[in-house]
């Protein structure tokens, strides 16, 4: 999970379409990945919960990012299966959050005490 939020915050879109089990892969474009990945400015992650059995793991996460001077989260409960030793992404469930519109004068969202005009709108 974390290797995936840091290759979005790298916008290594090959990285993370190899990570998508084999069954999903096809159904998740490496360019449809990497439009996503550039329109978003990844500040934060937090993991709430992994759990862990055999060959399954759920991590329940929420991802903070900017997008186009908007303030989103991106909260999941993800489903990985182990696929040739290595953990991958199978599927997950979205709790909805509203986008929050960022002023030029407000705090930074991204925690540098900043105002946004001065930090991530530069």
């Amino acid at each position: 999970m974390r290797s995936r939020y840091s290759a979005y915050c790298e916008k290594n879109s090959e990285y993370i379409h190899n990570t998508y089990a084999n069954s999903k892969r096809a159904a998740n474009s490496v360019r449809e990945i990497a439009a996503f990945a550039e329109l978003a400015d990844f500040i934060g992650l937090t993991v709430y919960r992994f759990e862990e059995s055999d060959n399954t793991a759920i991590v329940h996460f929420k991802a903070d990012y900017l997008c186009d001077g908007y303030y989103c989260q991106l909260e999941e409960t993800s489903n990985f299966t182990l696929e040739d030793g290595e953990w991958r992404y199978l599927d997950g469930t979205l709790t909805p959050h509203t986008e929050q519109k960022i002023g030029r004068n407000d705090k930074c969202p991204c925690g540098s005490e900043k105002k946004f005009k001065k930090c991530h709108a530069a």
